[in-house]
């Protein structure tokens, strides 16, 4: 950062302070799993009480790499108001850049300044502050943004060019790729017998994935050259740790051993689903680095970094998104496997017994498929008695005693949680004289409507689909019937569907619940469609049964 200065002004555009490089602060932003990494960040938080204020500030950044640029959004947040926003990149004549704006409206002016510059501008005047709509697109897609990528470029010492995602992959795997798969002798030897009689490609790829989760950890390596290419697989064999690029490198390296195929994938991870853009090549659009394995009729990704995903498995970091794979000859845009709002399951079905004192007794089980899988990850892992704990959170039913709990995860191709529970909890059903009162949905409520939004100015985006099924059948003492109209509800809308029932015979009460929402994009009259499916769900989600005895049966 060569300078940074600005001003502050009050509702009525007075100036009420200057501000200088010396009222910043400069702090690491690095994160607790890097062993190395350089980020820095500078900071000013103004002291201002009174709304509403502006703020102007100016920066110049030098930087004598060129291999990539930070992308440019005047705001990246909606609340705050932008009354005008100014970025000019400079370069020596001789340096060559490509460049897409988005959703700009003034167009790009160019020239040359004072000290001989090549210049290109952009602003962006009197964005306005919106509200934060439920359900929206990500930003980038409705707000100004500029990507600049260079033609030809120096890091590190390391030379290269591109104008397209083939010639960026290229440059990829012969610049920062090759050489740096090789292993000694005797870890390819223990690989080809650890696999020896395995005659199915994917499970002997399998085998060694589990071979290489067991002997590596992830550790972040964000300083230099090394935030772009990986470890050489040699060292990460003898160390036993490594980087997302680092240890997809070395399982392309240990695949490599027994003759398997794989591509390293440059990929943006996170929940949100960002694609590559196709027709804009940059460094700037990955954060992340996977692994593809082109089997026949059968591609299949590998997440390297975790040491407990199943073979295969991306969930929802990685899943349904374009991704750069660096081969040989070339960078080819592929796409990660979408985990579809059937797949994404949460599957539950109990059996409980309500005494006439009101106390529940019973088992649920319940499986996680799809990127439902994770929902339980964090307490895999724990201690029993730390479990009991968490699962008191997760199901606060009052006065609930866990008396046995199993949580399995089933590592196949098609990989499922599953979680069994035991338990009891006294006065559940409210029980008076010749009458019976409680909440059929006992773990799965909705309890927060969607709130409205007046001249909503988004599409409605659903990023991404999932099917929960509950099944619960509750034994009650004899006699009892309905005392209200039980409940019966049925919604079928383009992005949801959702039924739930009570119905009771033979002393059996059951309760079904089925809920959908279907990933999409959706036009922003449907907005208000969408808050009415969601208040109809937390009132039938809120249901309370009312039963009661006839004189005979009291």
């Amino acid at each position: 950062i060569k300078y940074i200065k600005g001003f502050t002004y009050d509702a009525q555009g007075l100036p009420t302070g200057k501000i200088s490089e010396k009222n910043f602060r400069d702090v690491y932003v690095g994160n607790d799993f890097s062993l190395f990494e350089d980020s820095r960040m500078k900071y000013f938080k103004p002291a201002i009480t009174t709304y509403p204020y502006t703020i102007e500030y100016e920066y110049e950044v030098r930087s004598n790499e060129t291999m990539s640029f930070n992308d440019w959004m005047p705001t990246n947040t909606l609340d705050v108001a932008v009354e005008k926003s100014i970025y000019t990149f400079s370069c020596f004549p001789e340096f060559d850049i490509r460049y897409k704006a988005f959703n700009m409206q003034a167009p790009l002016t160019t020239g040359t300044n004072a000290s001989g510059l090549k210049t290109y501008t952009w602003t962006v005047n009197n964005l306005k502050a919106s509200k934060i709509e439920p359900y929206s697109p990500q930003t980038e897609n409705f707000l100004p943004m500029v990507k600049i990528a260079p033609v030809s470029f120096k890091y590190q010492n390391i030379s290269g060019s591109f104008t397209n995602w083939n010639e960026l992959g290229k440059w990829i795997y012969d610049k920062l790729l090759t050489g740096r798969d090789n292993l000694d002798a005797a870890t390819v030897s223990h690989i080809k017998q650890l696999t020896a009689g395995i005659t199915d490609p994917k499970l002997k790829a399998k085998k060694i994935y589990e071979f290489m989760q067991q002997k590596t950890r992830y550790i972040s390596i964000q300083i230099g050259i090394g935030g772009y290419r990986p470890f050489p697989a040699s060292e990460v064999d003898m160390l036993g740790y490594g980087d997302c690029k680092a240890l997809s490198n070395y399982m392309r390296a240990l695949l490599k051993a027994v003759d398997i195929e794989s591509y390293y994938c440059q990929v943006y991870a996170g929940d949100d689903k960002k694609n590559m853009d196709v027709d804009f090549a940059s460094m700037t659009q990955a954060n992340h680095a996977i692994l593809c394995l082109p089997f026949k009729n059968d591609t299949t990704f590998l997440e390297c970094t975790s040491q407990k995903a199943p073979f295969g498995f991306l969930g929802d970091f990685t899943d349904d998104r374009t991704v750069l794979a660096c081969t040989p000859q070339g960078g080819k845009l592929i796409h990660t496997p979408k985990y579809t709002t059937e797949v994404n399951a949460q599957l539950r079905k109990a059996v409980f017994t309500i005494d006439t004192t009101g106390t529940l007794t019973g088992n649920m089980q319940t499986t996680y498929k799809g990127t439902q899988y994770d929902n339980r990850e964090r307490i895999v892992q724990e201690k029993p008695l730390d479990r009991i704990k968490e699962y008191k959170k997760i199901y606060p039913i009052n006065n609930i005693e866990i008396e046995k709990l199993e949580l399995t995860q089933d590592k196949s191709l098609q990989p499922v949680t599953s979680e069994s529970l035991v338990f009891n909890a006294y006065d559940y059903a409210a029980v008076e004289t010749g009458k019976m009162y409680f909440t059929p949905n006992i773990v799965n409520r909705r309890k927060t409507p969607l709130r409205e939004v007046r001249n909503r100015k988004n599409v409605v985006y659903i990023g991404r689909g999932y099917t929960d099924e509950d099944e619960i059948i509750y034994n009650i003492p004899a006699g009892y019937k309905f005392e209200k109209q039980p409940l019966d509800v049925n919604l079928n809308k383009p992005f949801g569907k959702y039924a739930a029932s009570v119905t009771l015979a033979d002393n059996k009460l059951v309760y079904k619940r089925r809920i959908q929402l279907m990933d999409g994009t959706y036009s922003k009259e449907t907005y208000p469609e969408l808050v009415a499916f969601f208040q109809s769900i937390v009132d039938a989600d809120q249901y309370s049964v009312m039963m009661s005895k006839d004189a005979e049966g009291q």
